[in-house]
C-alpha cells in the first residue's frame, strides 16, 4: 500500500478530496475489516472494492461492488458491518470520520455530499433487495452486467470480480450464475471474450432483462 496527496477523486475535484490521503492498494488488499474500529470512512477514487460480510456460520455475504466516487464504510455505530477488500489494483481516499463530522458541521457542501452519498447508499441497497427478492436468476444477472455497464459506460466490461463473487452477491450458486451468463450469450445478448471480459452485444436486451 503506498499513500499520496489528494486533489480530486476519479480527477474531478470534490469537497471531500482536501479532507483525507488517497491510499493505493493491491488486489487483494484490505482496505476495512469487519468489526474493526470504525474511525475512517473511505471513498473510491479509482478502480472497484467489494464489500463483504461474514455470517455467524461463516457464509459470505458480498454487500456491493464499489466503483469510482463511491462512499463506503459509513457505519453508525463503532465498528465496521463489512470487509472491503480491493479487486485489482485500486485507490482509495481514506478520511478520518472525526474529521469529516466536524466539517460536515462547517461546510454545507461536505454534508451535501454526505447526503447524496447516504441517499445513492439506499437507493442500491433497496434495488438490491428487490433483485433477490423479486428477481429470476436471468434477471438479477442481466441487472448487475446493466448495472457495471453503466458504471464504465462502455459495451466491453472488464469483470474485476470471480463468479463466486457474482453468486455471493446475487443469492445463487456459481452454477447458476455460469448457466445464466451462457444463455445471456446463447441468445446473443452478451459474448465472452475472456472469463472475466464480455461485450454488450445487445443492449436494449440486457436492459430489458434487468428492469
Amino acid at each position: 500500500m503506498s499513500i499520496r496527496n489528494p486533489s480530486a477523486a476519479g480527477g474531478v475535484i470534490d469537497p471531500l478530496s482536501a479532507l483525507g490521503e488517497v491510499r493505493a492498494y493491491r488486489d487483494g488488499a484490505e482496505v476495512c475489516s469487519q468489526g474493526g474500529s470504525a474511525d475512517c470512512v473511505y471513498r473510491v477514487v479509482s478502480g472497484v472494492v467489494r464489500t463483504s460480510r461474514l455470517t455467524e456460520d461463516g457464509r459470505r455475504q458480498i454487500g456491493d461492488f464499489h466503483f469510482a466516487g463511491d462512499l463506503l464504510a459509513l457505519d453508525d455505530g463503532e465498528q465496521h458491518a463489512f470487509t472491503a477488500e480491493a479487486l485489482g489494483a485500486c485507490e482509495v481516499l481514506v478520511i478520518r470520520r472525526r474529521t469529516l463530522e466536524a466539517q460536515a458541521g462547517q461546510d454545507i457542501t461536505v454534508a451535501q455530499a454526505l447526503w447524496r452519498a447516504s441517499a445513492e447508499r439506499l437507493r442500491k441497497m433497496q434495488g438490491h433487495l428487490i433483485q433477490l427478492g423479486r428477481k429470476t436468476a436471468i434477471e438479477r444477472v442481466a441487472a448487475v452486467l446493466a448495472q457495471f455497464a453503466e458504471q464504465v459506460e462502455r459495451d466491453v466490461i472488464d469483470l474485476p470480480m470471480s463468479r463466486q463473487d457474482l453468486a455471493d452477491y446475487l443469492g445463487l450458486t456459481i452454477e447458476t450464475v455460469s448457466r445464466m451468463i451462457s444463455q445471456l450469450q446463447a441468445s446473443k445478448v452478451i459474448r465472452l471474450t475472456t472469463l472475466r471480459q464480455m461485450r454488450i452485444c445487445d443492449p436494449q436486451a440486457l436492459r430489458q432483462l434487468a428492469a
